[in-house]
């Protein structure tokens, strides 16, 4: 391959990362809360049941906000079944997962478990089957410091102080069919404008989330954005977007190229939020929240995967096993992320333990990192700060990209898709510059070269790469280590000139001191 070169400069920036941008989700879904983040009785447990060798890999993750209680559940969901005595707690059969819920775990729990992690909670409310008045019961009883029905009623329930969630979603996939009382866009739009007032005129220090598509593929994606917009755009701050990414064709080149089209559908929901705001001549910017993002296909598509028979406790199910191959897609949707931080300013990786997630665990026993744990880590602990504009001059090749939705099949052709997708994030408080960089190419090693123009005395901190010579690897109880990151040798610094040769279907983070 011919050399790949990129020119950055320390005065072009994309925009500044919000701390948001990492975010990860926890919701009622499978082993993620019971068996996941919760499970009294484990050897690691402490006094609330909450496991301590999942917390330890989740400070080692470090996401810095979670989305609660859902996806799919919060649609059906009495949040009012999850606080008080937990002895006195009704089990309900939970519809969107054919389970059966506990509700041993809930509202103050997850406080209390975020508080343990150091990460900051966000909320979804019901706009499924409830709607704006459990919303601002919900809000009231979470916020509010007391001296009111349901702000003392969680006082009486051991939380005095207010756990002060900043962060609200409203409702959840409002346009999918398998949602509990799925809404058409006007429908929703004025039900999420309507809720969002109560919640804001209980609190007006919140911020608010209105549901986008749940995928580019949806048939209303694009009318569905502009009609909510236009009832809610003074009342949120945020408009949601969800996506999967996939490998049902068997084609690595295509999988690995599957994250630019990421870049597609921010992009155009941006355009879409921008012309409602051009339409009312506000200067508002409405921002993105990626609420839901991954890769998940293998146990997406049968419903023995998804339902479990008989209402099952906490059943294993879209217990994804993920290979190096799913790795390397999952780090470039984490650059996509990085490279439209002026407008994307929360995300949350779907979820968090055992259900599609960076962490698996069994139960009474061991916990251990998934490949995708690997680049969000970098992510979260290393990409903080302005991301640079980057000029990459890189070799494309050409893929078609399958996302099949319900018994529709949408095939998208990537003519042009570098081999090196790339971003590069300049932390000026730490006195670091940091490059990510993708080689999508199977087989070949990239000679790579970037240009970080306006940075004096560069040093290099430290540099490693993810890759495999079996794409297929995955880690296990077993074999926790097989896939690892190691050092990446080679990196040579030349004034402003930074170079290595990234080895073929790598993940590669090279960390350097900048002086201010």
């Amino acid at each position: 391959m011919r050399k790949v070169e990129a020119l950055v400069d320390r005065d072009f920036a994309i925009g500044e990362t919000d701390r948001r941008l990492f975010g990860a989700f926890v919701e009622h879904l499978g082993r993620c809360v019971y068996g996941g983040i919760y499970e009294p009785g484990h050897p690691t447990a402490d006094a609330r049941g909450f496991r301590g060798d999942v917390l330890a890999l989740v400070k080692e993750l470090a996401p810095t906000i979670m989305r609660y209680p859902g996806g799919n559940f919060v649609s059906g969901y009495n949040w009012e079944d999850g606080v008080g005595p937990v002895e006195q707690r009704p089990r309900r059969l939970d519809l969107a997962w054919m389970s059966t819920e506990t509700n041993q775990f809930g509202t103050n729990e997850f406080m209390d478990w975020c508080r343990a992690a150091g990460i900051e909670p966000m909320m979804a409310v019901n706009l499924g089957t409830r709607g704006p008045d459990a919303a601002r019961n919900l809000l009231e009883y979470c916020n509010h410091h007391g001296g009111t029905a349901w702000s003392d009623l969680r006082r009486a329930h051991g939380w005095e102080q207010p756990h002060d969630v900043k962060f609200w979603c409203l409702g959840n996939e409002m346009d999918g069919p398998w949602q509990m009382e799925r809404k058409t866009a006007e429908e929703y739009g004025r039900v999420a404008a309507e809720t969002a007032k109560l919640m804001k005129w209980l609190d007006p220090s919140i911020e608010l989330s209105a549901c986008g598509s749940s995928s580019r593929t949806m048939a209303t994606f694009g009318a569905w954005e502009d009609k909510v917009l236009e009832h809610t755009f003074d009342h949120v701050d945020y408009i949601s977007l969800h996506t999967y990414l996939n490998n049902y064709a068997q084609d690595t080149g295509a999988f690995l190229a599957s994250p630019d089209m990421m870049d597609w559908f921010i992009e155009e929901v941006v355009a879409i939020a921008d012309s409602v705001a051009a339409r009312r001549r506000s200067r508002k910017r409405i921002m993105l929240s990626f609420d839901e993002w991954n890769v998940w296909y293998r146990t997406r598509r049968r419903a023995a995967d998804r339902v479990k028979p008989g209402w099952p406790v906490a059943p294993h199910i879209l217990e994804e096993v993920y290979t190096m191959e799913d790795a390397l897609a999952f780090g470039g949707a984490c650059i996509s992320l990085l490279n439209h931080a002026d407008r994307v300013k929360s995300a949350c990786l779907a979820q968090l333990v055992n259900a599609i997630a960076p962490i698996m665990t069994e139960n009474g026993g061991p916990a251990w990192r998934q490949t995708i744990f690997f680049p969000f880590a970098d992510f979260s602990n290393l990409g903080r700060g302005r991301v640079l504009q980057a000029r990459l001059d890189s070799p494309t090749y050409a893929a078609t990209y399958y996302d099949p939705r319900g018994s529709d099949d949408h095939r998208f052709p990537l003519p042009e898709t570098p081999y090196c997708k790339l971003s590069v994030v300049h932390d000026a408080a730490g006195g670091h510059l940091t490059i990510f960089a993708l080689n999508r190419h199977l087989s070949e090693p990239m000679p790579f070269e970037t240009v970080a123009r306006g940075f004096k005395g560069l040093v290099l901190e430290s540099a490693h790469q993810l890759s495999h010579d079996d794409p297929q690897a995955v880690n296990t109880r077993e074999a926790p280590d097989r896939v690892a990151p190691v050092r990446l040798g080679g990196v040579e610094i030349a004034g402003e000139r930074v170079g290595a040769t990234l080895p073929p279907a790598s993940w590669n983070v090279i960390r350097l001191r900048a002086a201010s």
